[in-house]
């Protein structure tokens, strides 16, 4: 299935997943640079991103994803984000024009009872929101390197919100804009394992017949 690309979108398919097997394009293209352009996201895109977000699937219904959002436009809330970052995604998620927080709801609130797969319906939150940003040739970079202890307290959250992952919106920078230190991570060929080594049936470690 192939869709309308933008030279945006060209940019973002530089690094196109060598699938074994024939997936959509935005599957493909999807990928984390290091590096983002001085280039802003529009609101209107920016919104799209989030509804695609909105849509996702969860268990009851719940959407327990909750995002803290900052855009460079608000100087001071996008510095109070990257606060929220370890040092070593500082040095390059600083330069995203677009930076969220991705937390979930522990429990539900229909009935207050432990939700088990509330980081697993904030991942599919996430992943719709970056797939929508593929097709718009916007790079999402979701990192797990955030301080869990610094976002509680600057937020004042609650015990039943926890930060799970920090999320670096734009488009993707040339190999020149990107921290030297960073490049060879920026250029280093996709791969993933194979299907054998986490499709089983039968029990762990028996590969399936696919």
């Amino acid at each position: 299935m192939r869709f309308a690309r933008s030279p945006d979108t060209f940019r973002a398919m530089e690094k196109t997943a060598p699938t074994d097997r024939p997936v959509h394009d935005l599957i493909a293209a999807r990928w984390s640079p290091y590096g983002f352009a001085d280039r802003p996201i529009s609101t209107d895109d920016l919104r799209s991103l989030l509804e695609a977000a909105r849509w996702a699937p969860s268990a009851y219904n719940e959407q327990p994803w909750v995002y803290m959002l900052a855009t460079k436009a608000d100087s001071e809330q996008h510095s109070l984000l990257v606060s929220c970052l370890i040092e070593g995604n500082r040095s390059w998620a600083a330069t995203a024009p677009v930076l969220l927080l991705g937390l979930t709801r522990r429990t539900f609130t229909r009935n207050g009872d432990a939700n088990a797969t509330c980081e697993h319906d904030l991942g599919l939150a996430s992943a719709s929101l970056s797939l929508e940003a593929t097709a718009r040739g916007i790079s999402v970079h979701q990192m797990s390197g955030i301080l869990h202890d610094r976002i509680r307290e600057v937020f004042e959250l609650p015990d039943d919100i926890t930060p799970v992952t920090g999320l670096a919106l734009g488009y993707c920078a040339s190999e020149k804009e990107v921290p030297e230190k960073l490049i060879d991570r920026h250029n280093r060929a996709r791969e993933r394992h194979p299907l054998e080594q986490f499709v089983f049936t039968g029990g762990l470690g028996q590969p399936s017949p696919l």
